[in-house]
């Protein structure tokens, strides 16, 4: 899998024009379907007049996983939000979302034609956008002196982790992710290094990008 790494403020950018309408689409990163929806919100205030703002959304870390919206904005059923869905659907790409805004030239291009158009326009964004890989990941948690603290840091970039969240209280509480193919990995690792002295404890099931 893949995603889009635009973020919302600064999402990947394409236009064109089909019979004097102009097709804006703008691609960006998601964390939740929630988020898909103030990012389009956020495209309409910067397109007052446009006729047309539609979009599709997926995030999971796997098609099992997957959640999906999508929205024609008024355009006939089926020829604007569905075709955007199935560009992210057929590149392999989640956690991402693309609006596409129209201006109406007043001339109707059909349904093919606008099935076209909003592809056309999605798959630009798409091209247009900076990407990274999307795997699925363990969420770990564990607390530590302070003493250990750049150790962990260490071991976390060494099997490919991220810190998610810190907690600095009389002791470090740390939040990460490692890929599920160095969890065990990484576990025999805290174990050998600190000598039991830190409790590691699975969250839960995520997905991030590398």
């Amino acid at each position: 899998m893949q995603t889009v790494t635009n973020k919302y403020t600064q999402p990947a950018h394409f236009s064109f024009v089909e019979k004097k309408s102009e097709f804006i689409a703008d691609a960006c990163h998601i964390e939740n379907l929630d988020e898909a929806v103030v990012f389009v919100e956020s495209i309409r205030a910067e397109h007052p007049k446009a006729r047309h703002v539609c979009f599709a959304a997926i995030v999971g870390a796997s098609e099992a996983q997957f959640q999906e919206r999508m929205s024609d904005d008024g355009e006939p059923s089926g020829t604007a939000g569905k075709p955007v869905l199935q560009v992210l659907r057929r590149s392999g790409t989640t956690d991402t979302a693309i609006a596409v805004t129209r201006y109406f030239g007043g001339v109707l291009l059909g349904a093919g034609g606008l099935v076209r158009a909003y592809s056309t326009a999605a798959s630009g964004a798409l091209k247009a956008a900076e990407m990274s890989r999307v795997v699925p990941a363990q969420g770990m948690v564990c607390d530590l002196d302070y003493s250990q603290y750049a150790t962990l840091q260490h071991l976390i970039k060494q099997y490919r982790g991220v810190i998610h969240a810190e907690n600095f209280t009389d002791k470090v509480s740390v939040e990460f992710l490692v890929p599920i193919s160095e969890v065990d990995r990484v576990e025999q690792a805290i174990r050998r290094v600190f000598q039991d002295t830190v409790k590691l404890v699975r969250g839960e099931l995520e997905s991030m990008m590398e």
